[in-house]
């Protein structure tokens, strides 16, 4: 079972990997990035969607929202937050590997590191090959990841975080494969509890991760450094990367 399928990792560590600061940046850049800008009606799918942290604010802004998760667990987080912000979205059990629904999409995304998640290579590019199929012509992948030249950066010291819900995350990373993999251990302590796990995904770089893209059909790929539209050079914060289906 890869550490993705095992829902403990997910309910566990859910006030480390979506603290409230996230779901608030969410809405800003929902409202302000030209890369997630939508209109009312566009059809939109939010590939490994969490506790519907991008859905709630993309479907505020009018669009439909389809978000497509493996956890239970999150998508019953994602069904509460929905209600709790009034709006109306589809929320579905799948794989991404497997999830395909011909030109049903004007816009894919895959946001906070979401993917990579799978050893064998040709998995995680059947996931961009899927989301191409989804995609109407002229729609748009966005997928949002932590390039090798960003991560070079800083990776290798230890981190202490505290966390909102209480408590603090211990996070140790290690680059594993000839700079291919990332294995990410956190140990998180709130009073008497401890709970570990370790986080594995494939590690790309803004060439190979355009590759990727070209090689699953999309044309146009571009590489950015933030959400504002700023250029993937050494003063990037993320690798996002924007394909277009022809």
């Amino acid at each position: 079972m890869g550490w993705y399928e095992d829902d403990d990792v997910w309910v566990g560590f859910a006030d480390v990997m979506f603290p409230p600061r996230r779901a608030a940046e969410a809405q800003r850049l929902v409202a302000t990035s030209p890369l997630l800008k939508v209109a009312g009606g566009d059809r939109v799918l939010d590939l490994a969607c969490g506790p519907a942290t991008h859905v709630v604010p993309l479907a505020a802004q009018g669009a439909v929202v389809t978000g497509v998760d493996l956890s239970m667990s999150m998508l019953a987080m994602a069904q509460a937050a929905c209600e709790r912000a009034g709006v109306t979205a589809r929320l579905v059990r799948a794989d991404m590997r497997e999830f395909v629904e011909p030109g049903g999409y004007d816009l894919v995304i895959n946001m906070y590191t979401s993917f990579g998640y799978f050893t064998d290579p040709g998995d995680n590019l059947a996931v961009l090959r899927n989301a191409h199929a989804s995609l109407a012509p002229g729609g748009r992948l966005l997928v949002d990841v932590l390039g090798k030249e960003v991560l070079a950066g800083w990776v290798g010291r230890p981190q202490a975080v505290d966390v909102d819900g209480g408590g603090t995350v211990f996070m140790r990373d290690t680059i594993l494969a000839d700079w291919t993999r990332l294995r990410t251990d956190w140990t998180y302590v709130r009073g008497d509890e401890v709970r570990r796990t370790s986080i594995h995904c494939v590690l790309y770089s803004a060439a190979e991760l355009r590759a990727l893209f070209e090689a699953a059909g999309f044309t146009d790929v571009e590489c950015y450094g933030d959400f504002d539209g700023a250029p993937y050079d050494n003063h990037a914060r993320r690798l996002i990367v924007r394909g277009t289906r022809a």
